[in-house]
């Protein structure tokens, strides 16, 4: 049996939601069993208070470690003690399977500002995270995990299945469900589903389960285990267009001009055949938009044609066609004003001019943006993602950008190659499933 110790200043808080359906089903078989514990009762105020204002001074009450800490050592069995808390372990299904192991956990469900630090210091306490948005009380969160693992626990649900064949069990999202009436306001169940062939049903719901984590949390994948009919699901699914690809929306920019040469001295710098070849297959792989080449030099553009018409002509065309798509991608033009042009023609919208820099700007008005912020932007309007050559921007270029990110490694050594740099950029704003 799982016993959960609830440590509230509410025990009132629960009985409701512990006192119908399967929760109180589970609670009349000895499936599980709740007991609850107030701080309150341990306190040493005469008033029974179990808050004061925060060390340093700030907004809101804090609550005290003495009486948690002899609320806790009353227990007889505590097993696990977990506390809520925005710095905790993410909640997950597989962290609710975990849990659902165990005979005793005691859920600490703080109110006010928080707790007195101490006590993690004092107890063997696990915080666990339930979301990003902040919560009234941990007593909402102790609520969310109780239901979550309670259902894991054998004999809680009629059918073992049903846990099994939902969200998140394999690490994706579940597949949509249907019952009677066949059909309704016109809307009817898809025909397979009263195929009676399991083998098609299954086919299908896996697709479906697969085809809403995309859709939805694309950030699931990368931790799914996927095999490889899945990927090839995946595949037939973005060349169906069922899925929006956001790296169409993004374009690199690689500046030869105006940029830093030496010191603060500002130049041309020479175009750099691997720089060429290599954001061309990035913009190529994660299905960028133009990968546009920016000299002010006639000479050096005509290079880059050259190079350019070498590879998308005759034998290397069909011999190479990889490169060739790749190189395919590549305009060149003379300024970043060309550029915006371009991207304003070819879409009707401006784009968001953002830049990238080894250094944290030195006088910058706002923090650099970070890359979540810009993927927010990509998904609103197109972005022109400026890279400079020789030793980065000039600061002309700089003060024009809507936006600057953030420096890729700004805690350590940091020397990346610009195609680096690109490949990284466009994987950490895209990843695998954009």
């Amino acid at each position: 049996m799982l016993n959960f110790h609830l440590v509230t200043l509410f025990p009132e808080f629960y009985s409701s939601p512990l006192g119908c359906g399967l929760m109180a089903r589970a609670c009349a078989n000895a499936t599980i069993a709740f007991s609850f514990h107030n701080p309150r009762d341990y306190s040493q105020d005469k008033h029974h208070h179990v808050d004061d204002s925060p060390y340093g001074g700030g907004p809101g009450m804090v609550m005290q470690v003495s009486s948690l800490a002899s609320c806790l050592r009353a227990l007889p069995q505590a097993g696990r003690l977990l506390f809520f808390s925005p710095a905790g372990r993410p909640f997950t299904q597989s962290l609710a399977r975990e849990l659902a192991r165990e005979e005793h956990l005691t859920l600490i469900c703080a109110r006010y500002e928080g707790v007195d630090a101490r006590l993690a210091e004092l107890f063997d306490l696990e915080a666990i995270s339930l979301t990003d948005a902040v919560l009234n009380s941990g007593d909402s969160a102790a609520l969310a995990v109780i239901e979550s693992v309670a259902r894991l626990t054998p004999g809680f649900m009629g059918k073992v299945s049903s846990g099994v064949e939902e969200s998140f069990a394999d690490g994706l999202l579940e597949y949509p469900q249907y019952t009677r009436p066949v059909e309704f306001e016109g809307l009817r169940v898809p025909e397979i589903l009263q195929s009676g062939d399991h083998a098609r049903i299954a086919h299908w719901r896996r697709c479906m389960s697969l085809y809403a984590t995309r859709k939805v949390r694309p950030d699931l994948l990368d931790r799914a285990p996927l095999s490889r009919k899945d990927q090839e699901i995946l595949r037939q699914g973005t060349e169906a267009g069922h899925f929006p690809r956001l790296g169409k929306n993004l374009s690199f920019c690689l500046l030869h001009a105006p940029v830093r040469i030496e010191g603060k001295k500002e130049g041309v710098s020479s175009l750099t055949n691997l720089d060429i070849h290599d954001i061309g297959r990035i913009s190529a792989s994660y299905g960028l938009g133009p990968f546009y080449v920016v000299s002010p030099l006639d000479d050096q553009l005509r290079l880059l044609e050259r190079l350019i018409a070498h590879w998308l002509t005759g034998d290397c065309a069909i011999r190479h066609a990889d490169r060739a798509h790749a190189l395919s991608c590549v305009r060149s033009c003379h300024c970043l004003d060309e550029v915006i042009s371009h991207v304003y023609q070819a879409t009707g919208v401006r784009p968001f001019v953002v830049a990238s820099s080894a250094n944290w700007p030195a006088k910058a008005a706002e923090a650099p943006m970070t890359v979540s912020a810009l993927r927010k932007v990509l998904e609103l309007r197109p972005v022109l993602f400026c890279l400079g050559t020789a030793q980065g921007l000039a600061e002309a270029v700089l003060a024009r950008c809507d936006g600057l990110v953030r420096p890729l490694r700004f805690l350590s050594y940091n020397h990346l190659s610009v195609r680096s740099a690109a490949a990284i950029y466009a994987d950490r704003l895209l990843g695998d499933f954009d």
